[in-house]
């Protein structure tokens, strides 16, 4: 009963004063401390249990092996699979269930498999568990082979079977599975009812990147808790939709009963990021220390992240100092924010300090360290990592980390040796390796290379409309209209459509957001205006308009129109007029800044004496008295 109210206190005391104890008092006594979290009583209890001469039965061996993944302790684990063998408990139901589970947090699938196939007797218990166990460690095609066994079994899928098939076929990618799996739902009346159900397939429609569906599944749920909400907030996140999450955040802020948890927090934080809402994101930071999670290292992490986003890297580096940093989390998001500004050189001193804190760095930290080598062209030093990662510390380079080297060549130049890695690659190249040398081709004006990288784009990406745009402009760029024509030609008939450029800046509060040629914003007369002064002004400093940047074959003046019309230019007017002289500018873009506009913000920041700091879809770009933080180099 102590247990069950988790007055640990109470029944240790009560325990000790039993003038006798049975194995039963002693299961009690560990399964408590299990089921309260205290692994390291229940362990040191079960040694206390041997030494009084009570062997462990099934009861206890289920209660120890859930917590032997919660210590990382697999020795423990094993040993105990041994005792299982050598009193002949290892053909109990319970048992080897537990040993199921045990495995799979550890990752070893193979022996989970063993334990199953060995089993005389597998219930529905059996079966989720062996499912789960690959849909966990992340191979959805041997869950979803299980699953068919089952089926085949005779076994009829329950709740959580229906959970971990949610993950299963988002994972696979697999919309019409997903489909199949909600309208199992739909007919099981009863499910209906279930919130945990209902929350599993939102996420999987989310995954799926459907979020239409995904809205449709939650606006439908009977009973919504904090789960539901953070669920949507995060598939909308996810899938690039930050206005949307946030609307949705705002909805549930309005929900009385709605009490937001660590997951709100880790779901809206991005979203606020991807806009740069600065200060509607700081009343978050406010709410997570009313709510006493501000040192929790994964809301501390969204913050060190959202600061870094928002071009407010000593903010990021405060919360870094804040939180715990046992583990590579943290360093990842705080060497990846100085890495999106262009630090390189900070990057690779924080990772050195990484290592003396004796931190283990993972795929995800290289990654972040090639990026940054590759923004602030450090070639030789993004070679040592690259080379490091996998003779030190045993890292497989993925997809990620060859594209970070093609990018790194490709930016410095080394067209040759970006196509070479590329030819030499163990795996097979895929969209972001072509893209990242088409983008390089179209920089320094290789053509040739350039449509032997789109020929093998199309080929392993045909519906990315992003790619025929970066095509088209390198044929533009080269005053080749004819080529550009037929790109833009080939993705209109595959009903392709170009993404749409955009150029957000908060001010008081409010997220305004510009596209090209906007005529739409309340102050669109004032914005105007003030882009025809400011470009007389730089013109007289020295600012000459770079037609290279039109993509259409128009004439002179409206080339001119066209390039004052570019989104983060009507975005840095807002800005100017509606804020205080000389204070800074935050403007967030979409896609990644044109050369003419880089140029003419420099002169922009000089003859009104602001910083003016914009991020693009690439990193972050501080002008401040004529000069830019990536010295050209972007």
């Amino acid at each position: 009963m102590y247990s069950r109210f988790g007055i640990m206190i109470a029944a240790r005391q009560l325990f000790d004063d039993m003038p006798s104890r049975d194995r039963g008092s002693w299961n009690a006594m560990i399964s408590g401390y299990c089921q309260n979290g205290n692994a390291v009583e229940a362990l040191n209890l079960l040694d206390e249990m041997k030494l009084d001469g009570n062997r462990m039965d099934s009861v206890t061996v289920t209660s120890i092996l859930s917590i032997c993944a919660q210590l990382d302790d697999i020795l423990s684990g094993l040993l105990i699979h041994l005792h299982v063998i050598k009193h002949g408990l290892e053909f109990e139901l319970f048992v080897s269930n537990a040993l199921i589970n045990m495995y799979a947090k550890f990752g070893k699938l193979g022996l989970a498999q063993r334990v199953f196939y060995q089993m005389v007797v597998r219930d529905l218990v059996s079966w989720n568990s062996i499912i789960a166990s690959y849909e966990q460690n992340e191979d959805p095609t041997a869950a979803y082979k299980l699953y068919k066994k089952m089926q085949e079994s005779g076994v009829q899928p329950d709740l959580l079977t229906l959970v971990s098939l949610t993950s299963i076929v988002s994972q696979l990618n697999d919309c019409r599975s997903g489909k199949s799996v909600h309208g199992f739902v739909l007919r099981k009346a009863c499910l209906l009812e279930d919130v945990v159900i209902g929350n599993a397939i939102v996420d999987m429609y989310a995954k799926l990147g459907a979020t239409d569906s995904a809205r449709a599944v939650f606006d439908g749920l009977p009973v919504k808790d904090v789960i539901s909400w953070n669920t949507m907030i995060t598939g909308y996140a996810q899938n690039g939709f930050a206005s949307e999450a946030i609307e949705v955040h705002r909805s549930m802020r309005e929900c009385e009963e709605i009490i937001p948890n660590q997951g709100t927090w880790v779901s809206i934080l991005p979203a606020y990021s991807h806009v740069g809402a600065l200060q509607q994101g700081m009343r978050i930071h406010g709410c997570v220390i009313k709510s006493c999670l501000d040192f929790d290292v994964f809301i501390g992490t969204c913050l060190i992240d959202f600061y870094g986003k928002c071009g407010r890297l000593d903010d990021a580096m405060f919360m870094f100092c804040q939180v715990p940093k046992k583990n590579s989390v943290p360093w990842n998001a705080i060497i990846s924010c100085h890495g999106i500004h262009g630090h390189g050189e900070k990057v690779l001193e924080l990772f050195k300090d990484m290592l003396n804190e004796q931190v283990k760095p993972d795929h995800v930290t290289f990654v972040s360290i090639l990026a940054a080598c590759s923004h602030s062209g450090l070639v030789n030093e993004g070679q040592l990592y690259f080379h490091m990662m996998q003779e030190e510390y045993g890292i497989k380079p993925s997809l990620r980390h060859y594209g970070c080297m093609v990018d790194l060549y490709g930016r410095a130049g080394l067209l040759d040796m970006a196509n070479n890695l590329i030819r030499n690659m163990p795996v097979r190249p895929d969209a972001s390796i072509w893209g990242a040398l088409l983008s390089a081709c179209r920089i320094h004006g290789n053509i040739e290379l350039g449509t032997y990288a789109s020929d093998r784009l199309f080929e392993v990406d045909p519906e990315n409309v992003g790619y025929y745009v970066l095509l088209s402009n390198m044929y533009a760029n080269a005053g080749k209209w004819e080529r550009m024509g037929k790109v833009r030609l080939l993705a209109m008939e595959r009903g392709l459509k170009k993404t749409p450029g955009w150029s957000s800046i908060e001010v008081n509060n409010n997220v305004n957001v510009f596209y090209t040629a906007n005529q739409t914003h309340p102050k669109c007369e004032e914005i105007y205006k003030e882009l025809r002064t400011l470009t007389e002004k730089i013109k007289s400093m020295g600012y000459t308009p770079d037609y290279s940047f039109v993509l259409q074959d128009v004439e002179e003046d409206e080339k001119e129109h066209i390039l004052t019309s570019h989104c983060e230019r009507l975005a840095i007017a807002f800005g100017i007029i509606s804020t205080p002289p000389k204070s800074s500018l935050r403007i967030f873009k979409n896609l990644r800044v044109c050369g003419d506009c880089h140029n003419a913000t420099k002169f922009i920041s000089k003859i009104t004496e602001r910083e003016i700091i914009v991020r693009d879809s690439n990193r972050f770009h501080h002008f401040k008295d004529g000069i830019c933080s990536c010295g050209d180099y972007w």
